[in-house]
């Protein structure tokens, strides 16, 4: 039973699987972002008066700026294109969603407790992975890496050498 435990903490140690964790999250949040999208999509009639109006733009404006960020960059994460700058309009629709929230939808009322199912959670978690995502990068299966390693051999390094790159 020893030699169990042991070998679970010492195995588990010495091998990481942080690309991977990197890909699904970006998978998940991707897929999440995308049904969305195709959601507001499909009931584009029905949704193009009564969508939110955010940051001065009207219903309909609204709507179809959401849907373009929703499709366009919901796939660009999940593929791991520019992926840093894909978050960025996610992220602040998704801040701009939980402002809506907290004071339009329901001013008056903490939706923040134990046995709450409010809406307000979904912004948050969004807005949780994102910052993940951003402080913690594409990983190594990306377009981005693929992209990094394409450009570092036209310059004839490898990439070991990248610290010598940024410093260019």
């Amino acid at each position: 039973m020893k030699r169990f435990f042991e070998s679970l903490f010492l195995c588990g140690t010495g091998y990481t699987y942080t690309n991977m964790a990197r890909l699904f999250m970006r998978l998940f949040v991707g897929v999440m972002l995308l049904q969305f999208g195709i959601r507001h999509l499909i009931n584009f009639d029905m949704l193009r008066t009564t969508f939110p109006n955010a940051l001065g733009m009207d219903s309909e404006t609204a709507l179809i700026v959401m849907i373009c960020i929703e499709v366009i960059c919901s796939l660009c994460i999940m593929v791991g294109f520019l992926t840093r700058l894909s978050l960025i309009p996610p992220l602040v629709a998704m801040v701009i969603a939980e402002c809506h929230i907290l004071n339009v939808l329901m001013p008056d009322t903490n939706i923040y407790t134990i046995s709450s199912t409010q809406p307000g959670y979904l912004p948050l978690m969004f807005i949780g992975i994102y910052l993940f995502l951003a402080l913690a990068g594409p990983g190594k299966i990306s377009l981005d890496y693929f992209i990094s390693l394409y450009i570092v051999s036209t310059r004839g390094k490898d990439d070991t050498q990248t610290e010598e790159l940024e410093e260019v």
